[in-house]
């Protein structure tokens, strides 16, 4: 490959907006080019090269693929260019199979945050400086558009719709009254159904990939209703919403259904509380947004009425979700300096709550509290069934601006992981 070969290369892949490049190596001589080409198409790079046979029997070889990926190595470094490898393996190995895995679902976290449009439904509660974000600086340093959306506008949106059900509304009423138990009156049910549906349309209607959306206290005022329902079903239709209008919230959420390919739902939680007899414990729990596919198999599904809020307004869903592996994230910023904090959990027993929750272990519990202690998190995580910590590191290197923030496993058994050492 020549450094004519690469200007051609380029334009190529510029015209046709690849997501991600691969060059695999089959001997040396080509660094300049390849170097040139991972440079200015600026998208995700992954090198690798194949195992070389054995000499022939009169001793010479026919390929010399390490010496190019060395070479290829440090001309990438010289152009500044980030890059992704695969150790030095056959096309079959199983290490290959889950380097590439890897990397296209990294290289889909990044497609993915650069083209984020949340829809902001009211602004944040006014006691949640937590969820204060600064929207502009989204915009100037990764692209994010936050776009507004009136709550009273939604309101009348969602009576209108009341009105002309359409079919969309009319098939997820049936859904939920058929899968769930239903302990609120006919009227809000319909009302929070709206709300979903309404909601579902804007997504479509403006590329709108998230939603964060202020569920506490004026929807009780205007509808009598909490959203988390609502929420729960678009979860499920892998448009997340965040709880308490946490633009940062949905951002993690989006990042993280990402590195699934979409193949699980997310769900948006709280660290609530440590578990009261095991020190490594710890409650992910929410009024009532995790999704109805995610719910532990046999548990009764309910649909009630909120037990913090005063008024006791109708919504919250009630049941526990399913174990197994599970990976929790939180991307967040303070004084300009973005992060994503990443850990992996598994689900484990404890006592019965109400709203939609799931109680997690690790295996130091401090450790992770410190680090979201020091760090520029909250209590608000999102979580997926899972493990993605080896996604996240390699995807957070062709993010310009966030740090990769490991908690278990660390940074170190990453790299083990993706090595195929662990």
């Amino acid at each position: 490959m020549s450094d004519n070969d690469a200007e051609k290369t380029i334009k190529k892949f510029k015209e046709k907006n690849v997501d991600a490049v691969f060059c695999p190596h089959c001997n040396f001589g080509t660094e300049s080019a390849v170097a040139k080409v991972g440079a200015k198409v600026g998208k995700p790079f992954l090198l690798w090269g194949p195992r070389d046979e054995a000499p022939l029997d009169d001793g010479s070889r026919l390929r010399d693929t390490q010496c190019g990926l060395f070479a290829t190595s440090k001309i990438l470094q010289r152009f500044n260019t980030p890059f992704t490898y695969i150790i030095n393996c056959r096309l079959d190995d199983a290490l290959f199979e889950r380097g590439f895995d890897n990397f296209a679902r990294a290289s889909n976290v990044v497609k993915v945050f650069k083209k984020i449009r949340i829809g902001q439904i009211g602004v944040r509660p006014g006691d949640f400086w937590t969820v204060i974000c600064n929207e502009g600086e989204l915009l100037e340093m990764f692209g994010v558009e936050v776009v507004p959306f009136n709550l009273g506008d939604i309101v009348v949106m969602v009576k209108e719709l009341l009105k002309k059900p359409d079919d969309d509304f009319k098939s997820t009423l049936e859904f939920v009254s058929k899968n769930m138990k239903i302990d609120i009156n006919k009227e809000d049910l319909e009302s929070i159904v709206s709300l979903k549906t309404v909601m579902k349309k804007l997504a479509l209607q403006g590329n709108i990939n998230a939603f964060a959306i202020q569920c506490w206290t004026s929807l009780q005022t205007m509808l009598g209703i909490v959203p988390c329902l609502a929420n729960s079903l678009m979860f499920d239709e892998r448009i997340p919403v965040a709880c308490e209008t946490d633009i940062n919230g949905a951002i993690s959420a989006l990042i993280l259904q990402a590195a699934l390919f979409n193949e699980s739902p997310v769900f948006f939680a709280d660290l609530t509380v440590r578990h009261p007899e095991d020190d490594n414990s710890e409650l992910l729990w929410h009024c009532g947004p995790f999704p109805f596919s995610l719910k532990k198999k046999d548990a009764e599904a309910r649909i009630g009425c909120h037990f913090i809020i005063e008024s006791a307004p109708s919504g919250i869903c009630d049941w526990e979700i399913r174990g197994g592996d599970i990976s929790i994230i939180r991307f967040d910023g303070v004084n300009g300096k973005y992060s994503i904090f990443a850990g992996e959990a598994t689900g484990t027993t404890g006592p019965k709550t109400i709203g939609t929750y799931l109680w997690i272990k690790v295996k130091d519990w401090s450790r992770w509290e410190e680090k979201l202690i020091y760090g520029p998190y909250i209590h608000h995580v999102v979580g997926v069934h899972g493990k993605v910590s080896a996604v996240l590191y390699e995807a957070s290197k062709y993010i310009k601006g966030v740090n990769f923030e490991p908690c278990e496993p660390d940074i170190e058994e990453i790299k083990d992981r993706c090595a195929g050492r662990k």
